[in-house]
């Protein structure tokens, strides 16, 4: 199994892509400080509203668990291409968060004002985790119809 024969099934260039944006994403994060605005905000919603259910991270610990979970992301590629109801869902739903995830960056830079960091690459994860979720969503459709929708 080549790399191309990977991609050439739609399900397995979405997620590749997704994962590749948010390669780019978190890159984007560190180099314009995501992590103490991020934190700051936070501790203002903790002190706003009394809680907050998000955590503060050290740098070690966000950037290390973010570079583990793109490394997963690119790990589970044969799983995505083998395909099922269960991976189906688990893509689906991570597409969906890192729509969240761009959103929040975009609409964030609306509402304040200013561009937020992360911003110039929330466009490419947005794009992306959109594709991932249509994907998703018509492999849900095929499936009901009984046909393949991972080719």
């Amino acid at each position: 199994m080549t790399i191309r024969d990977l991609l050439k099934n739609r399900d397995v260039f979405a997620w590749t892509l997704m994962m590749a944006s948010l390669t780019v994403h978190v890159f984007d994060e560190v180099i314009t400080d995501f992590l103490p605005f991020y934190n700051q905000l936070v501790f203002d919603m903790r002190e706003r509203f009394g809680f907050f259910p998000m955590p503060t991270f050290s740098y070690e610990l966000w950037l290390g668990g973010l570079i583990l979970a793109i490394l997963i992301g690119f790990a589970a590629v044969p799983l995505v291409y083998r395909g099922g109801l269960r991976i189906r869902i688990i893509t689906t739903v991570l597409g969906i968060l890192m729509t969240a995830n761009a959103l929040g960056h975009l609409l964030g830079s609306v509402y304040t004002g200013r561009i937020l960091p992360g911003f110039t690459s929330s466009f490419l994860l947005l794009a992306t985790a959109i594709y991932v979720v249509v994907r998703g969503f018509v492999g849900f459709q095929s499936r009901t119809a009984g046909r393949d929708a991972d080719r």
